[in-house]
Protein backbone atom coordinates (compact mmCIF):
# COMPACT_ATOMS: atom_id res chain seq x y z
CA UNK A 1 0.00 0.00 0.00
CA UNK A 2 2.93 2.60 0.67
CA UNK A 3 6.07 2.87 -1.20
CA UNK A 4 8.87 4.62 1.04
CA UNK A 5 6.79 3.32 4.77
CA UNK A 6 6.08 0.15 6.20
CA UNK A 7 3.02 -0.25 8.41
CA UNK A 8 2.12 -2.64 10.88
CA UNK A 9 -0.26 -3.22 13.68
CA UNK A 10 0.26 -5.88 16.28
CA UNK A 11 -2.31 -5.05 18.81
CA UNK A 12 -1.69 -2.85 20.63
CA UNK A 13 0.73 -1.15 18.81
CA UNK A 14 1.43 0.09 15.19
CA UNK A 15 4.36 0.61 14.00
CA UNK A 16 5.54 3.08 11.02
CA UNK A 17 9.22 2.42 9.33
CA UNK A 18 10.94 5.20 7.27
CA UNK A 19 11.26 2.54 4.52
CA UNK A 20 14.82 3.74 2.86
CA UNK A 21 17.45 2.67 4.33
CA UNK A 22 19.71 3.07 1.01
CA UNK A 23 19.66 6.96 1.92
CA UNK A 24 19.51 6.62 5.83
CA UNK A 25 15.72 7.43 5.13
CA UNK A 26 16.07 10.62 4.18
CA UNK A 27 12.81 12.63 4.19
CA UNK A 28 11.04 13.04 0.97
CA UNK A 29 7.38 14.06 -0.39
CA UNK A 30 6.18 10.48 -0.45
CA UNK A 31 7.48 9.59 2.99
CA UNK A 32 5.58 12.89 4.32
CA UNK A 33 2.25 11.95 2.69
CA UNK A 34 2.56 8.21 3.62
CA UNK A 35 3.63 9.13 7.25
CA UNK A 36 0.42 11.10 7.42
CA UNK A 37 -2.06 8.51 6.41
CA UNK A 38 -0.45 6.17 8.87
CA UNK A 39 -0.91 7.87 11.37
CA UNK A 40 -4.65 8.84 10.66
CA UNK A 41 -4.96 5.48 10.41
CA UNK A 42 -3.32 4.04 13.42
CA UNK A 43 -5.50 6.99 15.22
CA UNK A 44 -8.97 5.64 14.00
CA UNK A 45 -7.93 1.84 14.39
CA UNK A 46 -9.66 0.48 18.08
CA UNK A 47 -7.13 -2.20 18.16
CA UNK A 48 -4.00 0.46 17.94
CA UNK A 49 -3.50 2.11 21.92
CA UNK A 50 -0.31 3.52 20.86
CA UNK A 51 1.95 4.53 17.54
CA UNK A 52 6.23 3.43 17.01
CA UNK A 53 8.07 5.80 14.30
CA UNK A 54 11.58 4.11 13.29
CA UNK A 55 13.80 4.06 10.70
CA UNK A 56 15.02 0.98 8.71
CA UNK A 57 18.53 -0.21 8.37
CA UNK A 58 21.06 1.97 10.57
CA UNK A 59 19.31 5.57 10.50
CA UNK A 60 16.22 6.97 11.84
CA UNK A 61 16.23 10.04 9.53
CA UNK A 62 18.91 11.48 7.81
CA UNK A 63 16.55 14.46 6.90
CA UNK A 64 15.58 16.37 3.65
CA UNK A 65 16.63 14.22 0.78
CA UNK A 66 20.16 15.98 -0.90
CA UNK A 67 18.96 15.18 -4.32
CA UNK A 68 15.94 17.00 -4.32
CA UNK A 69 17.64 19.97 -3.03
CA UNK A 70 20.54 20.19 -5.22
CA UNK A 71 17.86 20.01 -7.96
CA UNK A 72 16.20 23.19 -6.78
CA UNK A 73 16.87 26.37 -8.89
CA UNK A 74 17.35 29.67 -7.17
CA UNK A 75 13.62 30.15 -8.25
CA UNK A 76 12.36 26.97 -7.18
CA UNK A 77 14.28 27.15 -3.71
CA UNK A 78 12.64 30.14 -3.67
CA UNK A 79 8.90 28.71 -4.82
CA UNK A 80 9.88 26.11 -2.11
CA UNK A 81 10.83 28.54 0.76
CA UNK A 82 6.86 30.27 -0.09
CA UNK A 83 5.31 27.20 0.32
CA UNK A 84 7.64 25.99 2.80
CA UNK A 85 5.15 28.84 4.85
CA UNK A 86 2.10 26.45 3.94
CA UNK A 87 -0.25 25.22 5.74
CA UNK A 88 0.62 27.55 8.38
CA UNK A 89 0.65 31.26 7.47
CA UNK A 90 2.45 33.61 10.39
CA UNK A 91 -0.17 35.78 9.69
CA UNK A 92 -3.05 33.75 9.92
CA UNK A 93 -1.45 31.14 12.94
CA UNK A 94 -2.92 32.16 16.28
CA UNK A 95 -1.20 30.18 19.56
CA UNK A 96 -2.55 26.91 20.10
CA UNK A 97 -3.26 25.93 15.97
CA UNK A 98 -1.28 22.67 15.69
CA UNK A 99 -1.76 22.27 11.82
CA UNK A 100 1.65 22.39 10.81
CA UNK A 101 3.78 19.77 9.32
CA UNK A 102 4.86 18.39 12.24
CA UNK A 103 2.94 19.60 15.29
CA UNK A 104 -0.18 17.51 13.67
CA UNK A 105 1.08 15.09 15.31
CA UNK A 106 0.43 16.09 18.76
CA UNK A 107 -2.96 16.13 18.04
CA UNK A 108 -3.39 12.64 17.35
CA UNK A 109 -5.43 10.87 20.25
CA UNK A 110 -2.70 8.14 20.74
CA UNK A 111 1.13 8.01 22.24
CA UNK A 112 3.59 8.73 19.42
CA UNK A 113 6.93 7.22 20.34
CA UNK A 114 10.03 8.03 18.17
CA UNK A 115 12.54 4.28 18.05
CA UNK A 116 15.63 6.41 17.41
CA UNK A 117 17.67 3.59 15.85
CA UNK A 118 20.48 6.32 14.12
CA UNK A 119 20.91 9.82 12.81
CA UNK A 120 18.37 12.08 13.08
CA UNK A 121 19.23 15.13 11.16
CA UNK A 122 17.74 18.22 9.59
CA UNK A 123 14.01 18.16 9.14
CA UNK A 124 14.54 14.88 11.01
CA UNK A 125 14.96 16.99 14.25
CA UNK A 126 11.43 18.82 14.63
CA UNK A 127 9.89 15.62 13.39
CA UNK A 128 11.40 13.14 16.22
CA UNK A 129 10.75 16.20 18.84
CA UNK A 130 7.33 16.13 17.36
CA UNK A 131 6.91 12.87 19.11
CA UNK A 132 5.67 12.13 22.57
CA UNK A 133 8.60 10.41 23.51
CA UNK A 134 11.75 9.47 22.26
CA UNK A 135 13.59 5.91 23.48
CA UNK A 136 17.21 5.31 22.04
CA UNK A 137 20.62 3.81 21.95
CA UNK A 138 23.67 4.34 22.26
CA UNK A 139 24.28 4.81 18.56
CA UNK A 140 21.43 7.42 18.61
CA UNK A 141 22.73 10.50 17.15
CA UNK A 142 21.67 13.98 16.72
CA UNK A 143 22.82 16.78 14.30
CA UNK A 144 20.79 19.90 13.68
CA UNK A 145 23.14 20.18 10.70
CA UNK A 146 20.93 23.83 9.58
CA UNK A 147 23.68 26.03 9.99
CA UNK A 148 26.14 24.01 7.95
CA UNK A 149 23.46 23.81 4.80
CA UNK A 150 22.66 28.29 5.20
CA UNK A 151 19.20 27.20 6.90
CA UNK A 152 17.47 28.05 9.50
CA UNK A 153 15.66 26.04 12.56
CA UNK A 154 13.20 24.50 10.58
CA UNK A 155 8.97 23.29 10.82
CA UNK A 156 8.98 24.39 14.95
CA UNK A 157 12.46 23.55 15.81
CA UNK A 158 13.23 27.07 17.32
CA UNK A 159 9.94 26.26 19.83
CA UNK A 160 10.13 22.83 20.36
CA UNK A 161 14.30 22.61 20.96
CA UNK A 162 14.35 25.16 23.88
CA UNK A 163 11.50 23.24 25.27
CA UNK A 164 12.93 20.23 25.53
CA UNK A 165 16.73 21.65 26.54
CA UNK A 166 16.03 25.45 27.79
CA UNK A 167 16.98 28.29 25.47
CA UNK A 168 20.81 27.94 25.75
CA UNK A 169 21.59 24.24 24.66
CA UNK A 170 18.80 24.78 22.05
CA UNK A 171 21.57 27.57 20.55
CA UNK A 172 24.61 25.70 21.59
CA UNK A 173 23.20 22.86 19.26
CA UNK A 174 21.60 24.91 16.57
CA UNK A 175 24.45 27.16 16.18
CA UNK A 176 27.47 24.67 16.30
CA UNK A 177 25.50 21.64 14.41
CA UNK A 178 27.92 19.70 16.63
CA UNK A 179 26.68 16.45 17.44
CA UNK A 180 24.71 14.53 20.51
CA UNK A 181 25.12 10.72 20.30
CA UNK A 182 23.20 8.52 22.97
CA UNK A 183 24.06 9.05 26.56
CA UNK A 184 24.21 13.13 25.93
CA UNK A 185 21.26 12.93 24.01
CA UNK A 186 19.26 11.02 27.32
CA UNK A 187 21.32 13.31 29.57
CA UNK A 188 20.21 16.69 27.80
CA UNK A 189 16.50 15.38 27.29
CA UNK A 190 16.59 14.59 23.47
CA UNK A 191 15.76 11.42 24.70
CA UNK A 192 13.27 9.35 27.36
CA UNK A 193 15.01 6.29 27.40
CA UNK A 194 18.17 4.30 26.71
CA UNK A 195 18.20 0.71 25.88
CA UNK A 196 20.09 -1.63 23.54
CA UNK A 197 20.23 -1.48 19.73
CA UNK A 198 18.12 -5.38 20.34
CA UNK A 199 16.51 -3.98 22.85
CA UNK A 200 14.72 -0.79 20.95
CA UNK A 201 11.76 -1.75 19.46
CA UNK A 202 11.16 -4.47 22.07
CA UNK A 203 10.73 -1.40 24.69
CA UNK A 204 8.64 0.51 22.70
CA UNK A 205 6.16 -2.06 22.37
CA UNK A 206 6.58 -2.78 26.17
CA UNK A 207 6.20 1.02 26.96
CA UNK A 208 2.58 0.90 24.77
CA UNK A 209 1.41 -2.75 26.33
CA UNK A 210 1.59 -1.49 29.95
CA UNK A 211 -0.38 1.98 28.71
CA UNK A 212 -3.08 -0.66 26.79
CA UNK A 213 -3.69 -3.05 29.99
CA UNK A 214 -3.57 -0.12 32.90
CA UNK A 215 -4.55 3.32 31.52
CA UNK A 216 -7.63 4.68 29.71
CA UNK A 217 -6.90 5.61 26.19
CA UNK A 218 -9.58 8.21 26.98
CA UNK A 219 -7.47 9.66 29.45
CA UNK A 220 -4.34 9.26 27.97
CA UNK A 221 -5.75 11.14 24.74
CA UNK A 222 -6.98 14.01 26.87
CA UNK A 223 -3.92 14.46 28.58
CA UNK A 224 -1.59 14.41 25.82
CA UNK A 225 -3.99 17.55 24.15
CA UNK A 226 -4.02 19.15 27.58
CA UNK A 227 0.04 19.04 27.41
CA UNK A 228 0.46 20.51 24.37
CA UNK A 229 -2.19 23.14 24.35
CA UNK A 230 -1.68 24.17 27.15
CA UNK A 231 1.57 25.08 26.62
CA UNK A 232 0.33 28.12 24.99
CA UNK A 233 -1.32 29.33 28.37
CA UNK A 234 -1.22 30.64 31.95
CA UNK A 235 -1.25 28.37 34.86
CA UNK A 236 -4.85 29.50 36.33
CA UNK A 237 -6.32 28.98 32.43
CA UNK A 238 -4.77 25.21 32.78
CA UNK A 239 -6.33 24.70 35.90
CA UNK A 240 -9.96 26.44 34.80
CA UNK A 241 -9.48 23.65 31.95
CA UNK A 242 -8.61 20.88 34.00
CA UNK A 243 -11.60 21.66 36.00
CA UNK A 244 -14.01 21.05 33.33
CA UNK A 245 -12.12 18.24 31.93
CA UNK A 246 -12.05 16.35 35.31
CA UNK A 247 -16.30 17.02 34.94
CA UNK A 248 -16.40 15.11 31.43
CA UNK A 249 -14.01 12.47 32.88
CA UNK A 250 -16.34 11.41 36.08
CA UNK A 251 -19.63 11.21 33.47
CA UNK A 252 -17.49 8.47 31.19
CA UNK A 253 -17.68 4.78 31.80
CA UNK A 254 -13.65 4.75 32.24
CA UNK A 255 -14.36 6.50 35.46
CA UNK A 256 -16.53 3.83 36.87
CA UNK A 257 -14.22 1.08 35.63
CA UNK A 258 -11.14 2.34 36.99
CA UNK A 259 -12.71 3.03 40.66
CA UNK A 260 -13.96 -0.93 40.53
CA UNK A 261 -11.27 -2.29 39.02
CA UNK A 262 -8.83 -0.47 41.60
CA UNK A 263 -11.44 -2.41 44.80
CA UNK A 264 -12.10 -5.79 43.15
CA UNK A 265 -7.60 -5.71 42.61
CA UNK A 266 -7.67 -6.25 38.78
CA UNK A 267 -6.52 -5.29 36.16
CA UNK A 268 -9.10 -2.74 34.41
CA UNK A 269 -10.84 -2.95 31.40
CA UNK A 270 -11.13 0.04 29.47
CA UNK A 271 -12.98 1.19 26.47
CA UNK A 272 -10.19 1.89 23.11
CA UNK A 273 -10.60 4.97 21.31
CA UNK A 274 -11.20 4.59 17.68
CA UNK A 275 -13.54 4.25 14.62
Amino acid sequence: MYDEILYEVDDPVATITLNRPEALNAWTGTIEREVADALQRAANDKSVVGIVVTGAGKGFCAGADMNTLQNLSSRDAAEAGAEASDPVRSEDTEPGDFDGRFPKMMMVPKPIIAAVNGAVAGMAYPFALSCDLRVGTPNSLFVTAFAQRGLIAEWGLSWLLPKLVGPSVALDLLMSSRRVKGQEALDLGLLNYMVEPDELLGFCRSYIEGIAANCSPASVAVMKRQVYEELHQGLGRAELNAQQLMADSFKRPDFAEGVRSFVEKRPPQFDRIGD
